[in-house]
């Protein structure tokens, strides 16, 4: 019994320390400046990815990069219930960049299912919620294929 927790104990600090660290960690490897996006679409979702990758301006950097975002937000019911009711939403943000210097489009596209709240302001709350992590992750996705494709 004692060797089982010895084991049990040793097996949890060896797994616990193995190097794990999160993919989209700050990229310190950014040899860029997003200097200027313009934005089209979602208002809401825009002012997210503004705040997301104002952080990548870099005034030392001479690789510049000039942006144009499209971006589009939809919320879908998915299924009611016997009296009509919405009883779950899809959430659904696609958002097209286009890389002006080289004409590239990269489009980056986020899915989520929420289940309707009675009460709607905590819906909207958590539907705003969604949006912003929706953009942390678009972000992060475009600075990722900004830095691979160098």
């Amino acid at each position: 019994m004692i060797k089982k927790k010895i084991i049990l104990i040793s097996l949890i600090f060896l797994l616990t320390n193995c190097g794990f660290s999160p993919i989209y960690v700050k990229n310190t490897n950014a040899n860029f400046s997003i200097e200027n996006v313009i934005y089209q679409g979602d208002q809401e979702l825009n002012n997210f990815l503004k705040t997301n990758l104002n952080q990548y301006k870099n005034e030392k950097s001479n690789r510049k990069i000039f942006i144009e975002a499209r971006s589009g937000y939809e919320k879908i019911i998915l299924t009611k219930n016997s009296s009509g009711d919405v009883t779950n939403y899809k959430l659904l943000a696609r958002v097209t960049f286009l890389i002006k210097s080289t004409n590239e489009k990269i489009s980056i596209s986020e899915e989520k299912i929420i289940s309707s709240i009675d009460d709607k302001f905590e819906e909207t709350r958590k539907e705003r919620s969604v949006k912003q992590n929706f953009a942390s992750s678009i972000s992060n996705k475009l600075i990722s294929e900004l830095i691979i494709n160098k």
